[in-house]
């Protein structure tokens, strides 16, 4: 795991941070008030966009509709609720940023909604044809698995070759994700960040 020296705690400047992601880094902060540094870990999580397949329990919710999928409806709200847990990475400073790179058009978020309300979701930040994909919640049963279902295909429409997911957990590990090595990902990423794509 490479990792930069802390960063004092205020602002992150939009530009650095999409610097980072050119560069294989991304921010954590230690607490919802802590500082924050960046990583670029030796094993990097990803989900192979052309490998990826829908469990058949999944396909059969997606059938039913029983949710609605908007893109950047609710931003601020989806990150607002990916941070709300006990134990949270998403600093204020950190929320703060995303909110202006969404702005800027690089950040976007993937909501499902249920009953006007919204019941899970993922947001990330697309740079070229790469998704960096920064954290998911859910407040009902298979709400974000819903959205990553339809990132995923909304990724492989628009002509995005990487997801990068940073590091695998055992739910993600059911969608596919798997662990590549930091040179195998700069390579990846180098040839994403060159395609004329667009998220939205």
């Amino acid at each position: 795991m490479v990792r930069s020296r802390r960063q004092e705690k205020k602002a992150i400047d939009p530009h650095f941070l999409l610097v980072a992601y050119r560069n294989g880094y991304f921010p954590m902060a230690d607490s919802k008030e802590g500082e924050i540094a960046w990583y670029s870990p030796e094993r990097r999580g990803i989900i192979d966009l052309e490998s990826f397949s829908v469990p058949r329990s999944l396909r059969r919710v997606l059938r039913q509709e029983s949710f609605q999928v908007r893109i950047n409806a609710a931003f601020e709200q989806t990150i607002r609720a990916c941070a709300d847990r006990e134990e949270t990475w998403i600093s204020e400073e950190i929320v703060e940023c995303y909110l202006e790179l969404h702005r800027q058009g690089y950040a976007h978020s993937v909501e499902a909604w249920k009953d006007g309300l919204l019941a899970g979701g993922l947001y990330g930040v697309a740079l070229g044809g790469a998704f960096f994909g920064e954290s998911m919640f859910s407040k009902e049963p298979d709400a974000s698995k819903v959205a990553l279902a339809v990132l995923v295909g909304r990724l492989r429409e628009r002509g995005f070759v990487l997801l990068d997911t940073q590091f695998v957990t055992e739910h993600l590990s059911r969608y596919g994700a798997i662990e590549i090595s930091r040179m195998d990902y700069l390579l990846q990423l180098q040839k994403a960040l060159v395609l004329d794509v667009l998220f939205v």
